[in-house]
């Protein structure tokens, strides 16, 4: 695994909790303007700048992509972001009550994504990669960094505890969720680009769409550099690598708009005869080999027998894709239909009732959390989970990093 140092932009003194903004993915626009109100400041109003329009705005117009770019280089301007003075990689811990995790940040090249070093286990939605392609090229940039996770090994961890140990890092804020970000600043990095030398392979934990983005544009910049080497800043894009030990994963649930012609009664004696189907409460999945639906006020348990047949036709988010949304619900690609929609598991269930209620949603699935194992297992058999399979949580902090080419 080829990792560096890099010369990147990093908030200014006083700056780094206005700058730094949730990943562009995990809110929609509504929200992402709720939360840069009053803050020009935000990266938001560069990963989302659709915020700085009436909401009628496509987001996909030339006119938002300018003003992206338009409010990076303002950035720069009014020092909120400043460039580091040489290359470097930095420690990212975050802490989420109990719970915490290290990573490091650096860049990857992108030769390792395209061999297979960086292994995939979702194929993205081509109008979220088209556009994060699209932003990158215009601004020049990776905003926010691809989370990656590797098996852990004793020597990287040894490496990281003496960085940090008993060391105040150089910059620190807890976000309005409670969460604690930290940053340790690491000068040149030597030690753990040869360390990571002896990582055969990496995991894409979350960032499919800002990594096959990252690859289109370096394709893109190659094919226009007739002196194309290989060591430009084109061919890296913005990591974090965390040991896989020490990640938290969430269910990503489901909700579906329609119930593709079928009267409730129907649909729920049609879902009766593909699964064990008993009414339930609004608690988590407690279980693999189950899932929750939610339907018309009430909540049903939904149960199988587990298969062990592979890697993807075992998890729970394929039985749910091949039993019922797929046959009954009519949902045949989930990346491309606008029917269905994702919902993290940090809101609960709480979300999927609000939003079936208020006639967002017919329909809406609680899942049970794929576990660490089953993605590096599905990555490693070259599969593919279904779309949106796996929410982790906290997730990272898009602005206090960013690389630039």
């Amino acid at each position: 695994m080829r990792i560096k140092s890099f010369c990147g932009l990093v908030p200014g003194e006083g700056k780094t909790s206005s700058v730094a903004a949730v990943p562009y993915d995990v809110v929609d626009a509504a929200e992402a303007r709720a939360l840069a109100n009053g803050n020009p400041d935000s990266l938001l109003n560069v990963s989302r700048a659709e915020i700085n329009f009436p909401e009628t705005t496509d987001p996909y117009s030339e006119e938002v992509y300018s003003m992206a770019k338009k409010n990076l280089e303002d950035l720069v301007g009014r020092r909120a972001l400043v460039r580091e003075s040489d290359e470097c990689m930095y420690l990212y811990r975050q802490t989420m009550g109990d719970h915490s995790q290290v990573g490091l940040v650096a860049v990857a090249h992108v030769d390792d994504y395209e061999n297979e070093i960086i292994l995939k286990h979702e194929k993205t939605r081509p109008a979220k990669e088209d556009d994060r392609t699209r932003l990158a090229s215009e601004i020049g940039a990776h905003l926010g960094p691809v989370f990656l996770t590797y098996r852990g090994q004793q020597q990287i961890d040894a490496a990281v505890a003496s960085t940090i140990d008993g060391v105040q890092p150089h910059s620190h804020f807890v976000a309005e969720d409670g969460i604690t970000h930290e940053v340790w600043r690491v000068s040149e990095g030597k030690e753990y680009t040869e360390l990571f030398n002896s990582v055969n392979v990496c995991y894409v934990a979350d960032g499919h769409h800002r990594s096959a983005s990252a690859a289109r544009v370096c394709a893109q910049r190659k094919k226009e550099n007739p002196n194309h080497t290989g060591q430009e800043d084109y061919n890296w894009f913005l990591v974090v690598l965390f040991p896989a030990d020490q990640l938290k994963i969430l269910p990503y649930n489901r909700v579906v708009r329609d119930l593709n012609g079928h009267a409730p009664e129907q649909f729920l004696q049609a879902v009766s005869q593909q699964f064990k189907v008993c009414p339930t409460d609004s608690g988590p999945v407690d279980a693999p080999g189950k899932a929750k639906m939610y339907l018309s006020g009430q909540w049903y348990e939904l149960s199988w027998q587990r298969s062990v047949d592979d890697p993807v036709s075992s998890l729970d988010v394929s039985v749910l894709q091949d039993r019922l949304l797929r046959p009954i619900l009519g949902v045949n690609d989930p990346r491309t239909d606008s029917r269905i929609d994702f919902v993290g598991g940090i809101r609960g269930t709480a979300e999927l009732v609000d939003r079936v209620d208020n006639g967002d949603s017919r329909v809406a699935f609680a899942l049970h959390q794929v576990s660490i194992d089953q993605l590096m297992d599905v990555a490693d058999a070259g599969d593919i989970m279904p779309p949106k399979s796996t929410w982790f949580e906290p997730k990272l902090r898009s602005g206090l990093f960013i690389h630039t080419f």
